[in-house]
Formats: C-alpha cells, structure tokens, sequence
C-alpha cells in the first residue's frame, strides 16, 4: 500500500530530531530491499547489477547536516516537472524500489508522496536513508516553483542552500520576515539562473533596504525575467529599468521618485503604488509620459497615488495605446470629468475602468456609457463623493455587459444647508433691521437605487450611509455588500436576485438583517408544516394529506430551493 504524506510527514519529523550518527552504507538492497549478506537480487534473475548513473547533485545534505542553520519557515511548496524532466525521472524510477517500513515500494511512488511535502518536511525526509535522500534530490531537481516564508531566525547562506537544490526552478516567490537587501538579490541571481517570475512580500516587520540601482541591475541581468512582483519599495529612489523579456510588473510603496523611467517594450501588465503620504515628490505626470512611451503594448495599467490628477491622464491618453483593456486610476482626487473626457477619446474598448477616490460627477459617468457600451464588464467608483445614485442607475441601464460595480462610499448623507438670515425695513423708522430667525437643524437628504440588469454579478455598496431605499432585480448577481448601510431601511428593501450565494451586511441594523435573510434565506418560512393540507369532503376542516399521497414538487421548485441554501448572510 501507498504510504501518504502524513506517513512520510512522520518518519521525516522522526529522523530530523535524531542525533547524527557515523555514517555507513546500507545494509539492505537497492532494489529489492533485501539483506545483502549471501543475497541475490530476484529483479535481475542472477545476473550481476549494472552500475548505477548517480544523477547531477546541487548540494548535499551532508554538508547542510554538518553545519546546520536556523530552519526556514516554509509556506508552502508547488512541484512542477517540464514534460521532458519528468519523463526521464520516470524512466529512471521504474525500475528503482526503495525500502519503507517493513516493505518496499517503487521508487516513482515514493517521489510523487514526496512532491507533496513542504521543504523543511523534506530535508527531514532526506535524513531517513540514502534511497530517500536520493529520492528527494530528485524531488527538489524537478520542482518549477518554490514558495519560502523567511523568519528572521534564517541567514541567506541556508536560503541559497535551499535554492541550489533545485537547478530547474522558474517560479520563486519570497515571504520576508526579515529584511531583505541586495544581497538577497544576488542570491536569487546566481542560484537560479532559469527564473522567469519573481516575487517578494514584505511582512509588517521588515523592511526592504533595496535601492534602485541595485533592482534595476538585477532586472537587466535576468535575461529570462518575465514577472516581477516586489514590495516596500520605499527605498529604491529612482527607476531605470530596461527589459525586453518583462511582461509584468507589480511595484508597492512607491516614495519620492526622482527618476522613473521604464523601458520594457513587451510590457502588458504594470502595477505603481505609491505611498499616501503627502509630502511624496514624484513626478507623475513626467512618469506617465515616459510609461505611454517607452511600453507601448500595455493591456493593464493600474496608478496608485494622491498625486494623480488631469495632466497626468491626459499624458498617458496622448500616448495612443491601442490595446489598453484594463485602465485603473486610484486615489486620485484631482481627477475630474475633464480627464474622463481624455480616457473617452483616448480608448475605445476598455474592459475595466477604476476611477475610485476620483472627483467625476454623473456626467462623467454619462460619457463613460456612451463610449463603451459594448466593452465595459466592469465599473468601480468608489469613494466618488460627487456621484449619486442616478448616475449609478444610468451606469447599469446603459452598460448591458457590466458584470461588478463598486460604488462603496460614494452615495453618502448629503445635509440640507440652512436658510440665511433675512432683513426687512420697519414701517415706522424706516430703518433696516435685521430679523434673527431661529437655526432650523439641517436635514439630512437619503436617495434610493434602483438596479435592473440582466448579467451584473457582483454590486459592493459598502459605506452608502445615503440610501434608504434599494430595489434590485439581478437574476445573476452572486454577491451583494450592503456593510455599514446604516440608513437603509428593512421595508424598502427588495432583492430579486434568486442566485445570490454571499451576502455582506456588517454593521447594519438588527431589522435590516433580519430582512435580508427572510428575502435570500426564506428563514421566516421554516416553521411552517412542510406536508401540504386539504379539506374535508364537507369543507369543515383542514387535515394533513398523508405521505404516501405527497406529491413530488416540481423541477423549478427544487432548483429554487436549492439555490435560497446555498446563500450566505456574513454579519461579522
């Protein structure tokens, strides 16, 4: 029988604690698993074994059990061999048994196990015995991608141990606990020549000491580079990059740039956050001009800043990219319908538009339909003080395609400002006098929303403290966030959304709650008597119809209750 993972889990934890021991070869069969003392081998009917081929070692797990270092915090590990790999390990495994327990088993089963543990589990494994160290080498030679969580216990010699072992390694993702400089970076350079994406996650802890010249000649040098993903980039100063091989690239953190200039002519994806702080001298719209430039095959542009405002759009629209689907512009309070008019001209098939924390009115909305009804499946405006929600009712009945809008924020409590003060003329002295009338205390105005589309499939209006009122008539919404409506009022709520599955009421009112579930749960049904009822011959009374005379319901009645289970109302 096949071990499973928890089995090898086990022996590997087992061996790793054990003291090490003088080391000797194994006394049982490579191949059968057998003594050695007066045994032949049953696999090769008496003749003499052929040599072994010891395959290609990256490192040995001797040296790393001589001198051992602080242990790596793994997250999490994704074995993926090339077609061409894999079939030659399984040429080599096919014949292989290795000794488990008090069986054998072949040596391509006990690696597909092994694929399935983390690196700290396997390095544990490789400390069983030689046919498992052999087996795991093996592992680690074929593993296309790696996930590490770095602790700050973990020196970078132990973690270029680690990345030695595998030669064909092309995916590398790194969750740093501690901080993490260009010598990091040079690890990753030389132990993995063939790495194709990259990636390094900041923990809250530790802080990324990379500058920009160091990033850039690590993207220049790593001719095989297509994704990039870094964050904390608060250090880096200043951009050059230059790359024909990179398609993506996700920077986070951004800060007081003095020079961004990115020359990827194969470029589809770029994401640029930056810092909310106010104090940040950026140039945007200099970056924005030289991004429209110098990447000309952009898809996805996503800009996080504060300092995004109508120039920088209008330099990035005077670029023409012609195959932009996907336009993203966050936080950007200068942003008015101006630079909505520079997106219209600009683009003609945009797939998803973000302005969220932009200033656009309903206007701007109104050109946003009338230029991509036929493209446009996804909206978000979120915290757009300057909408209301008819311009979010326009936005749904223009767009047929629209699959999500987020308006979060954006329809909140507008109060009425009061009367001013008024002076008239006495008749007697004919003087003016000024009347002081009494402050009337504002009144807040709420606004309802009415929603009727036939594909929208995820509406996020979280934080709408101005609606009163929601009607919505989506058969194919999913999801729904209604967190902190707090003015929503439970009787002037309707959802006729019967494939609804999540719904979000966090921070609303006890009765609105309520008033969900009894709409997408049916909760207030459930007491009721499940067995239909008929009268008597004689109309006097009303009887339960026995089980054997219950009729099945039909299809449509199934399916319908199937679907109001299946929704779930999260409140925390």
């Amino acid at each position: 029988m096949l071990p499973d993972s928890s089995t090898i889990s086990g022996v590997a934890a087992a061996a790793a604690n054990r003291a090490p021991q003088k080391k000797r070869g194994s006394y049982n069969c490579g191949r059968c698993g057998l003594p050695k003392k007066g045994h032949v081998c049953p696999s090769t009917d008496g003749q003499p074994l052929p040599p072994r081929s010891d395959l290609r070692r990256a490192l040995s797990f001797d040296d790393d059990r001589a001198s051992p270092a602080p242990p790596v915090e793994v997250a999490d590990l994704a074995v993926l061999a090339t077609p061409l790999l894999e079939a030659q390990l399984e040429a080599e495994e096919a014949e292989e048994v290795v000794l488990v327990g008090d069986g054998i088993v072949p040596l391509a089963c006990l690696a597909e196990v092994l694929r399935r543990l983390s690196p700290k589990e396997l390095m544990g494994a490789a400390a069983v015995c030689k046919g498992w160290r052999e087996c795991v080498k093996r592992v680690w030679r074929s593993a296309e991608e790696l996930r590490l969580r770095v602790s700050p216990r973990s020196q970078i010699g132990f973690v270029g141990s680690v990345l030695h072992k595998c030669a064909g390694l092309a995916r590398l993702s790194l969750r740093m606990e501690s901080d993490v400089d260009a010598t990091m970076l040079a690890c990753v350079a030389f132990s993995c020549p063939s790495l194709e994406a990259f990636e390094i996650s900041i923990a809250d802890s530790a802080v990324n000491r990379m500058t920009g010249d160091e990033l850039c000649r690590f993207v220049g040098e790593k001719r095989s580079l297509s994704i990039l993903k870094v964050e904390g980039c608060t250090n880096l100063g200043f951009l050059n990059l230059c790359s024909s091989s990179l398609s993506t690239l996700w920077l986070s953190d951004l800060y007081c740039l003095s020079k961004s200039v990115i020359n990827c002519p194969n470029l589809k994806e770029i994401s640029l956050d930056f810092t909310r702080q106010e104090n940040d001298s950026t140039d945007i719209v200099t970056m924005m001009d030289s991004l429209g430039r110098t990447c000309p095959r952009l898809r996805n542009t996503h800009i996080a800043s504060i300092r995004l405002c109508n120039e920088a759009v209008l330099a990035l629209a005077s670029a023409n990219l012609r195959s932009l689907r996907m336009l993203s512009l966050v936080l950007g309070s200068k942003i008015t319908d101006a630079a909505v008019a520079a997106i219209v001209s600009s683009y003609q098939s945009l797939e998803l538009l973000d302005l969220s924390g932009s200033s656009i009115t309903d206007s701007g909305i109104g050109m946003i339909c009338n230029v991509f009804p036929q493209s446009l499946s996804r909206l978000l405006l979120a915290l757009c003080p300057n909408i209301t929600s008819s311009g979010i009712q326009f936005a749904t009945a223009q767009l047929p395609l629209l699959q999500l809008i987020d308006c979060g924020m954006s329809i909140c409590v507008v109060t009425s400002q009061p009367e001013e003060d008024k002076s008239h003329i006495s008749e007697g002295s004919k003087e003016l006098k000024w009347c002081q009338k009494p402050m009337t205390k504002p009144q807040p105005i709420y606004q309802k929303l009415i929603i009727k589309h036939g594909y929208l499939k995820k509406l996020s209006l979280w934080g709408c403290s101005g609606l009163d009122a929601l009607y919505l008539n989506c058969p194919e919404l999913n999801d729904l966030n209604l967190n902190s409506c707090t003015n929503l009022h439970p009787e002037r709520l309707l959802l006729q959304c019967p494939n609804l599955e999540n719904v979000h009421a966090s921070g609303c009112q006890e009765m609105l709650i309520g008033a969900i579930r009894n709409q997408v749960l049916n909760e207030f049904s459930a007491a009721e008597n499940i067995l239909p009822c008929k009268r008597l011959a004689d109309g006097s009374k009303r009887v339960q119809v026995p089980h054997f005379l219950v009729q099945q319901s039909s299809e449509d009645e199934k399916r319908k209750r199937v679907r109001r289970g299946q929704c779930t109302v999260h409140v925390e």
